[in-house]
């Protein structure tokens, strides 16, 4: 039981991971300087699959990390996941596809798997915010530009935002709070890294990920209906109460616009 309770846990932090995720279009830090050419270019075309890595924090609550790889093709991901138990971190590796999601530890090639329903956006969608996001669409923020060698970075920051609990309804924590959202785009727009961090008074969430790659293999297969065990949307949001992601916070009003959704 202790087993399958860590597995269901591990499985709600990556729902929840996507619930964020669908907020943020993409990732961290700015390329290093010095670089003499961006290998990140997509000569306009919409990427088939995408490297990331992936980390979500609600300051010293709790810190998840994970390399995910998208196969915007396929509408498929695949995660290796880190979160911290007690006193240890756990690793789990996810996959989501047709609109489940899919767990198990990292430490067993063939044990079963923990599986829930969440709805997500369409990924090829998303692949065509990563090729050139329209960075003009973005309004309401006071904007800052730097540009170091062939990245470009937009930071947005804006007060007296709604903010609430990612788990669950909006009622459940909704404060006034801050944001800063942070785009790195390269020498043809196309995007390589983003962080959104979001403050109340009493809480602070972090959004990042990083592009390593793009249009690389991502062949992902998908657990069969016999080696996986459902569980209840309604378990997932339990679980996760129970390692403090109440405080995780999302912009009040990103929660109708379609993103992944465990509630």
């Amino acid at each position: 039981m202790a087993k399958k309770r860590i597995m269901a846990l591990a499985l709600a932090i990556v729902a929840l991971a996507l619930t964020v995720t669908g907020v943020v279009i993409a990732a961290t830090d700015s390329n290093p300087a010095g670089l003499q050419k961006d290998p990140l270019v997509l000569n306009g075309y919409p990427p088939s699959s995408a490297d990331l890595a992936v980390t979500v924090s609600t300051g010293s609550d709790v810190t998840v990390n994970a390399n995910v790889n998208v196969n915007f093709k396929t509408d498929r991901i695949a995660a290796n996941v880190h979160f911290p138990l007690v006193i240890t971190t756990a690793s789990v590796n996810a996959v989501f596809a047709n609109n489940r999601l899919y767990a198990r530890s990292a430490d067993v090639a063939n044990g079963p798997w923990l599986d829930a329903k969440v709805e997500t956006p369409d990924l090829f969608g998303f692949s065509l915010e990563f090729t050139k996001p329209d960075i003009d669409l973005i309004t309401g923020f006071q904007k800052k530009v730097t540009t170091s060698g062939y990245s470009t970075t937009y930071v947005f920051t804006r007060n007296d935002v709604p903010l609430s609990s990612a788990i669950g309804p909006a009622s459940a924590y909704s404060k006034l709070g801050s944001i800063r959202w942070t785009i790195t785009v390269g020498s043809q727009g196309e995007v390589s890294a983003s962080t959104l961090v979001e403050k109340s008074r009493h809480a602070t969430t972090t959004v990042s990920a990083t592009v390593l790659s793009y249009n690389q293999p991502a062949h992902i297969d998908v657990p069969t209906s016999a080696s996986s065990e459902s569980l209840s949307t309604s378990m997932l949001a339990k679980l996760l109460k129970s390692v403090n992601f109440n405080s995780l916070l999302i912009p009040s009003a990103f929660r109708s616009l379609g993103q992944s959704s465990i509630s």
